[in-house]
């Protein structure tokens, strides 16, 4: 009887340690933590900065002007670190009301999300997580881009 408590209560603990090590990590901990998120997003933005398809259009140029550039990558920093399941806590305004004003369109998106994977390819991202952090840009463009 003892052996087959013993036995019993093995089984439990050995599924018990089998099923915590199937859980999946989250998306932040695949990247690596806020560091590298970080150094990704500053790399990044700075593509973003010198974009021409993005700098031809006068809204975003003026709010280039306008916007320090170390706020905008602590803000996209944030973003990234939360919404990957990390622990960072996202201050900054709304998709919507942040970019509305910025008459963003479809070439302009493309432009960003061509920036995003050279950066994400340059970075060495596995593709599993590229995928997820595209689909994550991608639920955001309808708040984003205002022109066809």
């Amino acid at each position: 009887m003892k052996s087959t408590l013993i036995a019993a209560l093995a089984a439990v603990l050995l599924g018990a340690g089998v099923a915590h090590a199937q859980q999946p990590k989250s998306l932040y901990d695949r990247l690596g933590g806020a560091y590298p998120i970080s150094v990704v997003v500053d790399s990044f933005i700075d593509l973003l900065l010198v974009n021409d398809a993005l700098n031809a259009n006068p809204a975003i140029k003026a709010a280039r002007d306008r916007v320090p550039a170390a706020g905008l990558k602590f803000h996209v920093t944030a973003l990234v670190c939360q919404t990957t399941g990390g622990p960072c806590k996202y201050t900054g305004r709304a998709m919507k009301p942040s970019h509305a004003h910025l008459n963003i369109g479809e070439k302009e998106w493309q432009a960003m999300l061509a920036d995003f994977r050279r950066v994400l390819n340059n970075y060495g991202v596995p593709a599993k997580e590229q995928q997820e952090l595209i689909a994550i840009v991608e639920s955001t463009k309808k708040d984003i881009v205002v022109r066809k």
